[in-house]
């Protein structure tokens, strides 16, 4: 889930994220085309689809983070450690916050905070809150 403001999006996998920015990206291009629009400012928009770009590459590594700490979970007999070490040493984001549970099941769910810098975009769009649940089934011992 992304949160922007008020408004939340709801990214299932890791590629579907990306199926969406390109999917907006042809609509917009058709729309501009047929509506013979002349943006005034098309660095603006230029740079707010690198911001775009820059959170959905996190939204990845977010999910890439929780499904490693899962794995990492599921075969440890300290799974909230190993989840938090496994999630940490996966992706380069920082400061991640992993969560554990652990029962038959191993629930880990990490979250991060993009922040937005780019030019211009980073005063106007508050910072997005990512998040990524994974869940795997606990190896016996």
């Amino acid at each position: 889930v992304i949160y922007v403001g008020p408004y939340q999006m709801f990214i299932a996998d890791a590629c579907s994220g990306l199926n969406q920015v390109v999917a907006l990206a042809a609509i917009g291009v058709l729309y501009v085309h047929v509506a013979d629009y002349r943006p005034r400012w098309p660095s603006v928009l230029l740079l707010a689809a690198v911001q775009v770009t820059l959170v959905a590459r996190d939204q990845i590594a977010v999910i890439h983070a929780a499904r490693e700490g899962a794995r990492a979970a599921a075969v440890s007999a300290a799974p909230a450690a190993a989840a938090s070490a496994a999630a940490r040493d996966a992706v380069r984001l920082d400061p991640l916050q992993v969560t554990t549970s652990a029962g038959g099941r191993v629930i880990t769910t990490v979250r991060y905070r993009s922040i937005t810098d780019v030019p211009l975009i980073g005063a106007l769009l508050p910072d997005v809150t990512l998040s990524a649940t994974a869940t795997m089934r606990r190896e016996p011992r």
